[in-house]
């Protein structure tokens, strides 16, 4: 990889990191497994293959048809909010019931692998702002690129991506002996359900939002032609 290539390449990790590194819905959840140190593998693979796939599409042009669609952004947005508020009123219930601190401090009985598996995808494909972040703005950066550039930009997102993932989901095992108290629990399941509760509602009432971003990408597209 000559200098030449290393420009988009920098460029792509940077906004690969600047858009997956925050607090939302899917790395609360990776967070949590991680502490839980059940199924992490799964859950992170899972994460990493779903944000390389949406990369590779948004630099590949899809981001462009998706925002074309008002009727796939409008049932993601909704389907999407249904979710995050039916995931937020467990981790607030789960705060009022001792038992599920007992079951998250045993090695007993762990969430099943299928319920990983579903929940985890269900967080990657129900929530907008995945794709908001990897397949529209993320392309829409790549899309600056000339044709034979917008490879290398894809992959310094996509190993930006490989290694939030990884470390999240393997580093939390060492924020374990903070979690082994029940109060710790009920703190990072407030703090879960607060998250998905106020990502629900940003879909639900912050639909301008969204357009405004489709703005923005706007001229950026025009850049590339």
């Amino acid at each position: 990889m000559d200098s030449f290539c290393i420009t988009p390449f920098i460029q792509g990790f940077g906004t690969g990191a600047g858009l997956i590194i925050a607090i939302g819905a899917q790395n609360a959840f990776v967070l949590k497994q991680g502490i839980l140190k059940n199924h992490v593998l799964v859950t992170v693979l899972i994460c990493t293959i779903i944000d390389v796939i949406l990369i590779a599409l948004g630099v590949g042009g899809f981001g462009r048809l998706l925002t074309t669609s008002p009727l796939l952004l409008e049932g993601a947005r909704w389907g999407g909010a249904a979710f995050l508020l039916y995931y937020g009123f467990r981790s607030f219930r789960s705060i009022l019931k001792t038992e599920s601190l007992a079951i998250k401090n045993s090695k007993s009985n762990p969430p099943a692998l299928k319920e990983t598996v579903l929940t985890t995808l269900a967080l990657s494909l129900l929530n907008p702002h995945v794709y908001l972040d990897t397949v529209i703005l993320v392309g829409s950066v790549g899309a600056q690129y000339k044709s034979f550039e917008r490879p290398i930009f894809a992959l310094g997102a996509i190993i930006a991506s490989i290694c939030w993932f990884f470390s999240l989901g393997f580093g939390a095992r060492y924020l374990k002996p903070i979690f082994s108290k029940p109060l710790s629990w009920k703190i990072l399941d407030f703090i879960i359900g607060c998250t998905m509760w106020l990502i629900a509602l940003s879909l639900i009432f912050g639909l301008q939002n969204m357009g405004c971003c489709q703005d923005d990408i706007l001229p950026v597209k025009r850049l590339s032609d």
